[in-house]
């Protein structure tokens, strides 16, 4: 197996969880930012990796495999860090829906795989929407610069979890429309 670059910038990522980990618990005050920083790096890297290795034609199947794994640790993680901090329902409740909608859409495009239908479950613009929103929560929850940033980061986590529910809908009515043609 040879490493490329989008290869190396997604086990980047990987490599930028523990830091961030540790980060968020040191007790000085630029702590929250620096650990926000580091998952913004980390976020960036999984836009540019992918866009190099479709620009680049570097796609192999190492880092197909990898890149959804970095993303979904690292989003996982944040999601964590968050619900411990706050440490309320409201909170926990859309970071749990989150992490299971990753392991219900990661499991169902498996499966869809062995059937021969992995495009059943490609990538939606939802789901891109949903990231995007996802992110910027996370960035400024881990950050909490100020009340009204925190709150701006609630409404993004909602919006998140709205668009998380929707795409994982259509994500199973999709895989669901092509099992009953089959």
């Amino acid at each position: 197996m040879q490493l490329n670059i989008p290869t190396w910038l997604t086990l980047f990522r990987v490599a930028l969880i523990p830091f961030f980990v540790l980060v968020f618990y040191l007790p000085f005050k630029d702590a929250p930012l620096i650990c926000a920083i580091i998952f913004m790096v980390a976020a960036a890297t999984d836009w540019f990796d992918g866009f190099l290795a479709r620009r680049w034609k570097q796609t192999t199947r190492f880092g197909a495999f990898l890149d959804p794994v970095a993303d979904k640790v690292m989003v996982a993680t944040a999601l964590v860090l968050i619900t411990e901090h706050y440490h309320v329902w409201w909170i926990t409740l859309p970071a749990a829906t989150m992490i299971a909608r990753e392991i219900i859409i990661s499991s169902l495009r498996e499966w869809m795989a062995e059937l021969g239908k992995r495009n059943s479950v490609a990538v939606s613009w939802i789901g891109k929407v949903k990231t995007t929103a996802q992110m910027g929560a996370l960035v400024v929850l881990l950050w909490r610069p100020t009340i009204e940033a925190e709150w701006f980061g609630f409404v993004l986590l909602y919006i998140a979890t709205v668009l998380t529910f929707w795409s994982m809908f259509q994500y199973l009515s999709a895989a669901w429309s092509d099992l009953r043609e089959a």
